[in-house]
C-alpha cells in the first residue's frame, strides 16, 4: 500500500493524497487509450488503484475501477460506432450474455483468492499470443466461419464465460474478447475490437450491479478517473480506426505479452 500525505478528505475519494490522485489520473488516461484499441487497460488502471488502495480494501479498488472503465469503454463505443461498422444484431446478444455472466462473477469476487485463476489465465494467454503470432493473416480480413444463427450463439456463449471472468476482476478480458471474435468467429481485428467494446460495457455494468448495492464504489474518485479514461478512450478508438486491423493486431500482441509478463511475475513472487 502506498503511504499518503495530505490526504484528500473529500467524500468518495478514499482519503487518497493529491499526488496519488494525479498518478491515478495519468494511469486512467493511458488505460483508456490502450483499452479502446484492443483491451487490456485494466493491466494499467487496476494495479495503479490496488497500489494506492483507496478505502483500504481491494474491493474498493475493483469497484471504483469498474466505474471508470464503463464510462471510458462507452466513449470508445460511441467513437467506433461513428467511424466503423458495429453489427448490433450480434453484438447486443453477446453483450446481454456477458452482462449476466459478469453479475455472477462479481458475486464471487470477494470470496475468491486473487491467485486462483492466475495459472489458468497465464497458460491461456500464452496460447492466444502464440496462435496469433504464428498466423499473420489472422484478423486482417473478415473470414466468417459460422452460419448467422450459429455465430450469434457462439458469441453469446463466449460472452457469458468471459463476462463471468471479468466480474471476478480478471486481467485480459478485452484481449480474450478480441481473440474469441477473431480466432473463432472470423472477424477482422478492427471489427472485433469495436464489438468487444460493446460487450465490455455490459460486463462492467454487470459487475457494478453487485458492487454498487454493496457500497464498494468510491464515487468521487471513480468519476474523476472516468473523465480521464474517456480522454484516453476517444484518442485510442480514433487511432485504431485510422490505422486499421494490422495496427490493432500489433497492439493486441503487445498487450498479451504484457499480460503474460505481469501474471508470470505475480506467480513467481507469490
Amino acid at each position: 500500500m502506498c503511504r499518503v500525505t495530505a490526504a484528500l478528505d473529500w467524500p468518495g475519494f478514499g482519503h487518497v493524497s493529491l499526488a496519488a490522485l494525479l498518478f491515478l489520473c495519468l494511469a486512467a488516461v493511458l488505460a483508456g487509450a490502450v483499452d479502446a484499441v484492443v483491451g487490456g487497460g485494466g493491466l494499467i488502471q487496476l494495479p495503479a488503484l490496488l497500489l494506492i488502495a483507496p478505502g483500504g480494501q481491494p474491493l474498493y479498488a475493483l469497484a471504483t475501477n469498474k466505474i471508470a472503465s464503463v464510462v471510458g469503454t462507452a466513449a470508445a463505443v460511441r467513437t467506433y460506432s461513428r467511424q466503423a461498422a458495429i453489427d448490433w444484431s450480434s453484438a447486443l446478444p453477446m453483450a446481454g450474455a456477458a452482462f449476466a455472466g459478469a453479475v455472477g462473477g462479481a458475486a464471487f469476487a470477494g470470496a475468491l483468492a486473487p491467485g486462483v485463476l492466475n495459472g489458468v489465465v497465464l497458460v491461456a494467454l500464452v496460447g492466444v499470443g502464440l496462435y496469433t503470432w504464428r498466423k499473420p493473416e489472422l484478423g486482417v480480413a473478415e473470414v466468417p466461419r459460422f452460419t448467422r444463427f450459429a455465430q450469434i450463439a457462439v458469441m453469446a456463449l463466449g460472452g457469458a464465460v468471459i463476462g463471468f471472468y471479468d466480474g471476478l476482476a480478471g486481467p485480459g478480458t478485452g484481449a480474450f474478447l478480441v481473440f474469441l471474435l477473431v480466432g473463432l468467429t472470423g472477424f477482422a481485428f478492427l471489427r472485433a475490437s469495436a464489438t468487444a467494446k460493446v460487450v465490455n460495457v455490459a460486463t462492467n455494468l454487470g459487475a457494478l450491479l453487485y458492487f454498487i448495492p454493496a457500497g464498494k464504489v468510491l464515487w468521487g474518485l471513480g468519476l474523476v478517473l472516468a473523465l480521464c479514461n474517456v480522454t484516453g478512450a476517444v484518442f485510442g478508438a480514433r487511432l485504431a480506426v485510422r490505422r486499421g486491423s494490422a495496427f490493432v493486431r500489433r497492439v493486441f500482441l503487445t498487450v498479451v505479452v504484457a499480460l503474460v509478463v505481469s501474471l508470470g511475475w505475480k506467480a513467481a513472487v507469490g
